[in-house]
């Protein structure tokens, strides 16, 4: 089936958030062994003399004295979130209980709903009590509860909270907390060592160490971070956890993993300390994050893509595959299949170096746009609007799954193994077609075709190929024949399928 490659601009997906971990019950906060608190800035050192084993060249003696010296800083936190309360149903003779049937109609009182424990990790960066998380762990949370390495706990209150960045400052009561320092002088490089401090699991007080592994890292629409990507292990209640240097100093916010398991297979993200200082700075400060928005969804210029268009391979680029209907880019004249290659002067050499500078925009800040479009450079001004939230920019990547009943019996044409006809009334509504939408639609594909190979689904709507807008089948093959006739081995489309605009590279049959 086609895969979606492309990113609603400043949208964010999901990786495995190493937050949410509880206890168990049963698992206690190891005893601590933390020295005193102090009012003073932590300046710990690196490197111990006279220990037993010698390391090898250019490891740390150890990292026991770092982590002496900067765990009081790092705290647990805990909260409690009100969750709807799971319905059963009990049958005797069965094992299990079943899942009740929703009230259809009632609303949900507060007796369906249940405060559910989860937990995850921050660190004091003053003396105040002001302490930095992510937000994902404390969102929406009604109850918050940190624990210092001491034993001491203390109720904490929100200040602030960043969903685009995921970052988050709360605050206790009280003074003279140990604090740590976000590292701005000097960045870290690839192959440094680093020391990770959390609660993994609830278990809290753990220290994982290894390298940086890569910088830089795009994981998936983060409009505000440039991730550095880390392989000491971090697990579920490690987000908010600090990341450091070998001098003790914070170089990034643990907040993501990559893991086909839920656990640590040794690629971690951290947001680094230069954006979490800034936006922590903010927050702290009062201020609401705002950033700018398109109103696009874009991908990378893929190498098959430039191909098929018949640009050069160094070409670079941002490829709208979708415009918001009313958003900034709209109101602009920003098309469909426009590459952009520009804004304000800067290179734009994919989706993520124009989604993190539109996110970098006010709103209200006027953007000039250098496109590629059928060829021909052209400039595009657009006012820059306010990004959404992280549900609406979702909301808007969310498709309508298509009935699993085989379609009616369409008769149609056949390009290249795939059958197209006209949008009527009946298939906009077997395939949820909105009525602004125009093209031809699939109703069936060759099995061995190469359409078939690419796993082309009934439903999908052909809006464009070879740059040209399809209005019915005979345009649609017009376009092909154009594509072939250039001795280009592939056509572009636009297509539509669950609600998203993509890009999609199909393959021209060789015999014909």
């Amino acid at each position: 089936m086609l895969k979606r490659k492309e990113f609603i601009l400043g949208a964010a997906v999901g990786l495995t958030f190493a937050a949410a971990a509880t206890a168990g019950g049963v698992i206690q906060w190891p005893a601590a062994e933390a020295a005193p608190a102090s009012a003073t800035r932590l300046a710990p050192s690196a490197g111990a003399a006279g220990l037993a084993f010698a390391p090898p060249q250019g490891a740390p003696l150890s990292f026991a004295d770092i982590f002496e010296q900067v765990a009081p800083a790092v705290v647990q936190i805990d909260v409690k979130t009100r969750v709807q309360r799971p319905r059963t149903i009990q049958i005797p003779g069965f094992p299990f209980p079943f899942a009740a049937p929703e009230r259809g109609g009632a609303e949900r009182s507060e007796e369906d709903t249940q405060l559910a424990p989860g937990s995850g990790s921050g660190f004091f960066i003053s003396a105040d009590g002001t302490i930095v998380t992510n937000n994902h762990v404390v969102a929406n949370a009604e109850e918050i509860t940190v624990k210092l390495s001491d034993g001491r706990t203390f109720k904490a209150r929100l200040v602030g909270r960043d969903e685009a960045s995921d970052l988050a400052v709360i605050k206790v009561d009280g003074d003279a907390f140990p604090f740590v320092s976000f590292e701005q002088s000097s960045e870290p490089r690839v192959g440094d060592w680093v020391i990770a401090v959390g609660n993994p699991f609830g278990l809290g007080g753990t220290a994982t160490a290894g390298i940086v592994s890569a910088k830089s890292r795009e994981i998936g629409g983060g409009v505000a971070n440039d991730f550095l990507q880390i392989d000491a292990a971090i697990n579920r209640g490690n987000s908010g956890g600090p990341t450091f240097d070998i001098y003790g100093r914070v170089i990034g916010v643990n907040t993501a993993i990559f893991s086909p398991s839920g656990g640590s297979v040794g690629i971690g993200f951290a947001i680094p300390a230069k954006t979490a200082k800034e936006i922590t700075d903010r927050l702290i400060r009062g201020e609401k994050i705002e950033r700018g928005y398109l109103g696009v969804q874009i991908s990378d210029l893929q190498p098959d893509v430039k191909e098929a268009l018949g640009l050069g391979a160094d070409t670079k680029g941002a490829f709208v595959a979708q415009i918001t209907p009313g958003s900034p880019a709209a109101e602009a004249g920003l098309k469909e299949e426009d590459i952009v290659t520009s804004i304000n002067g800067e290179a734009v050499d994919g989706s993520s170096s124009l989604t993190r500078r539109v996110a970098a925009a006010k709103p209200g800040d006027r953007l000039r746009l250098e496109v590629l479009r059928e060829g021909r450079r052209q400039t595009v001004d657009v006012r820059a609007g306010r990004r959404p939230s992280e549900e609406e920019l979702n909301q808007q990547m969310d498709g309508t799954e298509s009935p699993d009943a085989p379609p009616p019996a369409v008769s149609g044409t056949v390009v290249e193994g795939v059958t197209v006809t006209g949008i009527t009334s009946a298939l906009r509504q077997r395939y949820d077609i909105p009525a602004d939408v125009s093209g031809v639609v699939v109703t069936a594909v060759e099995a061995g075709s190469e359409a078939g190979k690419l796993g082309m689904p009934p439903g999908l709507v052909i809006l464009r190929a070879n740059n040209r807008v399809v209005t019915d089948a005979a345009s649609f093959r017009a376009a092909v024949d154009a594509a072939r006739s250039s001795g280009r081995p592939s056509v572009l489309l636009m297509v539509r399928y669950q609600g998203v605009n993509r890009s999609l590279v199909l393959p021209l049959a060789k015999n014909q």
